[in-house]
């Protein structure tokens, strides 16, 4: 578990969404996939209401798309996608990582950190890849919070989740861990300095490097 993260009881809508989100992000749902309400509400042993309130949620998050007289479908893998989700990755979380240094205290410094260690330390079992993505998340989290701009880290989050099942894609397929492990550990560092542009630049490259990977092994797989 995460350190700091207080779990609340789920409602059922929680319960499916997280369910379905699971399935979409560890591949299990593909691209083009539908997702039957009638059929999800028999799995999850529900009604069809949070069934439907659950795809409206991850509808939100850009996992599924309705289409007219169709229903509901995972989205597909795209480039294009990819570039674009990127790209907003690096100009929002660069913008709150500068903002966020000048006032980042020892002790957000040390819970970031603390979360690190919790990261190297599970990297080794065998279901890494769905534990990593949790960490790296908490991680940058853990760095962009102390600019307290609660509205621009709602949308990193939403971004995140988005961008999740590439990264994913780029685990199952690269060295990628121990590289994100090595970039984390140096960004950190430059935290500690209060080296803003090194800091920038560094995260920067880490999220462009990772685009660059996934349209790599996307463009192989097709």
């Amino acid at each position: 578990m995460i350190k700091g993260v207080t779990l609340q009881p789920k409602t059922r809508t929680q319960y499916v969404a997280d369910a379905i989100r699971g399935k979409i992000l560890r591949g299990e749902i593909k691209g083009g996939d539908p997702l039957r309400q009638d059929a999800l509400a028999k799995e999850f042993d529900v009604s069809r209401i949070p069934v439907r309130e659950a795809l409206l949620t991850l509808e939100s998050e850009g996992l599924l798309e309705f289409r007219a007289h169709k229903g509901a479908f995972a989205t597909e893998l795209s480039a294009d996608k990819i570039r674009e989700l990127f790209e907003l990755r690096v100009l929002l979380e660069c913008h709150m990582l500068a903002h966020a240094i000048p006032l980042m205290t020892d002790a957000d410094l040390d819970a970031a950190e603390a979360i690190l260690q919790e990261y190297e330390e599970i990297l080794n079992t065998g279901s890494r890849v769905d534990h990593w993505s949790n960490y790296n998340f908490a991680f940058h989290k853990a760095l962009y919070t102390p600019a307290n701009r609660p509205e621009t880290l709602q949308l990193i989050t939403q971004l995140n989740t988005q961008s999740d099942r590439y990264i994913r894609i780029q685990l199952l397929h690269t060295a990628g861990v121990a590289k994100a492990e090595s970039e984390h550990r140096e960004l950190l560092t430059l935290c500690r300095e209060r080296n803003i542009a090194a800091a920038c630049d560094l995260l920067k490259r880490h999220i462009d490097v990772s685009a660059e990977d996934i349209i790599g092994l996307l463009s192989k797989q097709k």
